[in-house]
Formats: structure tokens, C-alpha cells, sequence
């Protein structure tokens, strides 16, 4: 089978991953992927924290597919999608036949109408920048010693990591944000009043419920930001994280039907045509987008088994309408795909399922614990003694247990209460030592990897934590959960130090 990918991000790179691990034993497929950037792929999620200065910009690096996944084009843009006769044009004059094409082209930052922006190009030069990919991320950590003052306009979970990164480099930073408060898609008031008070005290000011109307510039370069009140922010370094617009236009172009991203159904594939597909934040599904990665992940792995169906369809002459029948009992996706943590020093908010001002189903229960003066909001919402939703706002270990019994589904105490104050009964938690801490405990939400797993990857070789993520997939997704693993890989070497000295060994006759 003949397969194009257009986008080598995060679930581009995940789609490779799905095919070749649903693909049958001694088929070989002619995938060509486009990216259009000149870098390999890598964990956008951590863009932030390149910025903050915790991660180089080659450790964010995906781990390699190998050849077998596909020919990898880099620094390759489709520019044109011929339907009729099956084909993706890249902006080196190359045509890509295809059997089956998907899109993966993702999102571009969003630009507020905001007078005098025009004026100025997002280049460094001008002080003005998006987050969206590596460039970026390099751009801003190179002027961060030179800024006296940064704003970041918009205050979603994006401009609070940055804002945090930001400030971490001693940079006065202020965030702008229209909402009535930080977070507002994700926390209700309550959580939203502790968040901004963690914020200030890492020295971030924010002004909710405004939004700038003008640009200052001087020679080329920004000097302040005018608010619809009339106020003005003073700096010189201005980040715009307000938001995203999915890459629609190849798709728009060759007509494919495309509403606020390029309308797919529930086995992604385009209604205008069965042999496009698209995933990740430039499809709009029946359910919607959330604009995390774990649905791209989990996307690409119903994708993977779509796309099987399809061959196997071919193959045997009944035809793409069999496969369309068949898509809805395709493997839906696993609960947890719409978890929400937030990056950055000193800060602990992690927003799941029903939360902040979502509707409540009926019958559900909602109990909360409010602590401002301890920079704590917590509380959680039961429906039929299962967690339908959680906000934690300095939850700590109570936060990672709920969203092990949001993720699994879980059996939780009858009086929810007891979720926000002691762990919740076999749930899946960090243990103090990994001695300690079950082969069944989770480490890597994002992925799925427990304790166990990464047991087994040292016993097959894995050294270090670029090996384990090699093998698992663990801390490729929101990084959260690499001081945990980096602690096992250490435990194991001491704890093994002969099978350690041996794969050492073996690492360095190779």
C-alpha cells in the first residue's frame, strides 16, 4: 500500500509508529512522509521547556522509527493535493502517489487583530514571537538575557508555561488575558483564584480580563502593549500564545469538505473522499478536537487499525464500502485523552474530564476542598462511584490519584470526599522508593508505561532514559514523568550493577 503523511509532528510521527506495529509480518508498505521543517521530529509539548531553559533543544528529540517506518522527507512542504488522480506535491517540484494519504499538518499560532502588530514581523528582531515550533522556542530563550520586561498575551495552559519559563530566567513577566481569570477553558473561579496566586508568587503578574489594542514600537522593536482600558504594559519582549487555527489549506484547497479544521468521521477519514484521512490538531472529528496530544496519539492508533481494515478489504475485492461499515466498532479511544498538566517550576495544576465550568451530568456529585491561604483548590466529580472529573491546584499525590482512577475507571470510595484526602484505594500511585512501588504502578500516564515495563527494557538493554523512551515510549509525551523513570533506571543500576556493567559493555562493543 501506497501511503503519503503530510506532517512529521507528534502524531505524524505516531501514525509511522501505529502502522509498523499493526502492519502484518512481511508486508512492506511505501510510506513517504513530508515535514516541513529541516529538524527530526520532536516533543512539541516541551517547547516551554526549552524556553525555561530545562531542556536542549536535541532532548526533545522523538526517538527514532527506524527505515523500516517510511522514507522521511525533511524541510518538504505539500503544496498541492491532486485527488483525481491521486497525488501530493512538494514544494520541490516531487510528486507523491498515494493509496491512502494523512494529513497531520497540525495548527499555526493564532495572531490577535491587534493595531500596529502588522508592523512589526515575528522575527527576534522585533520582540515578537508565537510558540508553535523548535525555531521559536530557540528565538526566545536567545533574547531572554536582553529583556528587562516580557508579556504573554493570552493565558491558557501554553501562556502560563511560558509566562512561568519567562520569569524563571528573572524576567518581569505579565500575562494578558481576556477570560475572567487564567485557565478559564480548563478551571472554574476557585481554582483560577489559586492558580494566579502560584503565578505571582513565582513573580508573575497577570491582568485577567483584558485584551491589547495596540502595539508600541520604536525602530522595529516592540515597547509596549495598549490594553482596551487604556492602560499600557511597558516591555520588550512580547510572546502571543492566544490560541490556534488548524492547517486547513491543503485540504481547503483541493476541496475537501473542512469547517474549523478538515471535517473527518469516526474512522477519520474525509467524507468528501474515503482514501483522505486526517489526525491530530488539524481534524475535526465528530467528538471534537481537545488540542492535546493524547487524542492525536489516539487517533493515529485507530488510524493504524482503519487502514488495515482497508488493505485487508482490498485484498480480498470487496471494496472500500466494507471498510466504512466497519470502522465503528474500530477501537475507541482509551479514557484520559483530555488530561490536562500543567509545565513549570513551582507550579501544580492538572485539570481532567468534567471540570471547571463543563455542565455536570445528572446524578453526578461534586465536592471541593478550597484552601486559598495554601494556594490550594481541589475537588473532584463522581457519577455511579467512578471519577467523571478532577481540578487539582497544588494536589500533589492526591492529583496523581485521581487521574489514575479518572484514566482506568476505577471503583472509588462512596463518599468522594475521601478522593481529596487520602490516596484513593488501589489506585496506581507513586511509591517513595521504586523498591517499593508495584510493577503495576504507572509512571507514564501519557503513554501507558508502568513500573514494570521499564523494568523489562533494562533486562533487554535499556541504559538510560533515552533508551527506555525508545523502547516504551515513556516521558515522550508531556515530560512529566521523567524524574520517575530517570529514578528507576538509577535504582536498576544499583540494584543490578552486573546486568548494568554487562549492557555497558555490550553498548560499547557495538
Amino acid at each position: 500500500m501506497r501511503i503519503v503523511v503530510v506532517g512529521h509532528g507528534m502524531v505524524g510521527h505516531r501514525v509511522l509508529d501505529e502502522l509498523a506495529n499493526h502492519r502484518p509480518a512481511g508486508v512492506t508498505d511505501d510510506v513517504v512522509v513530508l515535514g516541513a521543517e529541516q529538524a527530526e521530529p520532536y516533543n512539541r509539548v516541551l517547547l516551554s521547556e526549552v524556553v525555561a531553559g530545562r531542556y536542549a533543544p536535541a532532548a526533545i528529540r522523538l526517538p527514532s522509527l527506524g527505515a523500516g517506518a517510511g522514507r522521511m522527507l525533511t524541510g518538504r512542504r505539500a503544496v498541492a493535493l491532486d485527488r483525481e488522480a491521486r497525488v501530493v506535491l512538494d514544494d520541490a517540484g516531487d510528486a507523491h502517489p498515494y493509496d491512502a494519504l494523512v494529513l497531520a499538518t497540525g495548527a499555526a499560532a493564532r495572531v490577535p487583530d491587534v493595531s500596529g502588530l502588522a508592523d512589526l514581523p515575528l522575527l527576534p528582531d522585533a520582540g515578537v514571537h508565537v510558540l508553535r515550533d523548535l525555531d521559536d522556542a530557540v528565538g526566545i530563550l536567545g533574547q531572554v538575557h536582553e529583556a528587562r520586561r516580557a508579556c504573554v498575551v493570552g493565558g491558557g495552559v501554553l501562556g502560563v508555561e511560558i509566562a512561568l519559563a519567562l520569569a524563571g530566567h528573572g524576567v518581569a513577566t505579565t500575562i494578558v488575558h481576556g477570560g475572567d481569570h487564567v485557565m478559564d477553558r480548563q478551571l472554574g473561579s476557585g481554582a483560577g483564584t489559586a492558580t494566579t496566586g502560584v503565578l505571582e508568587r513565582a513573580g508573575v503578574r497577570v491582568r485577567a480580563g483584558s485584551r491589547p489594542t495596540a502595539v508600541g514600537h520604536t525602530g522595529g522593536r516592540v515597547t509596549s502593549l495598549t490594553l482596551a482600558d487604556g492602560s499600557q504594559v511597558l516591555t520588550d519582549l512580547v510572546v502571543l500564545a492566544a490560541g490556534t487555527q488548524p492547517d486547513v489549506e491543503l485540504a481547503r484547497a483541493a476541496g475537501l469538505p473542512v469547517s474549523r479544521g478538515v471535517v473527518v468521521g469516526a474512522d477519520l477519514a474525509s467524507p468528501g473522499d474515503p482514501r483522505v484521512f486526517a489526525a491530530g490538531d488539524c481534524a475535526q472529528p465528530p467528538q471534537g478536537s481537545t488540542g492535546l496530544v493524547a487524542q492525536g496519539w489516539e487517533q493515529a492508533r485507530r488510524l493504524a487499525v482503519v487502514l488495515e481494515r482497508r488493505r485487508a478489504a482490498l485484498e480480498s475485492g470487496t471494496g472500500l464500502d466494507a471498510v466504512a461499515d466497519a470502522a465503528d466498532d474500530a477501537p475507541l479511544p482509551a479514557g484520559g485523552a483530555d488530561v490536562v498538566r500543567v509545565k513549570g517550576a513551582g507550579i501544580d495544576v492538572v485539570s481532567m474530564g468534567v471540570s471547571g465550568g463543563a455542565h455536570r451530568p445528572e446524578g453526578s456529585r461534586r465536592v471541593a476542598l478550597e484552601d486559598p491561604d495554601g494556594g490550594r483548590h481541589l475537588e473532584v466529580v463522581v457519577l455511579d462511584r467512578r471519577v467523571i472529573g478532577a481540578t487539582c491546584v497544588g494536589g500533589g499525590r492526591v492529583a496523581s490519584d485521581l487521574v489514575a482512577a479518572y484514566t482506568r475507571g476505577t471503583l472509588v470510595p462512596a463518599d468522594p470526599a475521601q478522593l481529596l484526602l487520602r490516596p484513593v484505594a488501589g489506585a496506581a500511585v507513586e511509591a517513595e522508593t521504586p523498591l517499593r512501588m508495584p510493577d503495576g504502578a504507572t509512571l507514564c500516564r501519557c503513554n501507558s508505561v508502568t513500573k514494570g515495563q521499564v523494568v523489562a527494557a533494562w533486562r533487554d538493554g535499556a541504559r538510560s532514559v533515552p533508551d527506555v523512551a525508545a523502547c516504551t515510549r515513556a516521558t515522550t509525551g508531556c515530560g512529566g514523568c521523567t524524574d520517575a523513570v530517570g529514578g528507576v533506571v538509577e535504582w536498576l543500576r544499583e540494584s543490578d550493577p552486573e546486568t548494568a556493567r554487562d549492557g555497558a559493555t555490550s553498548s560499547a562493543s557495538r
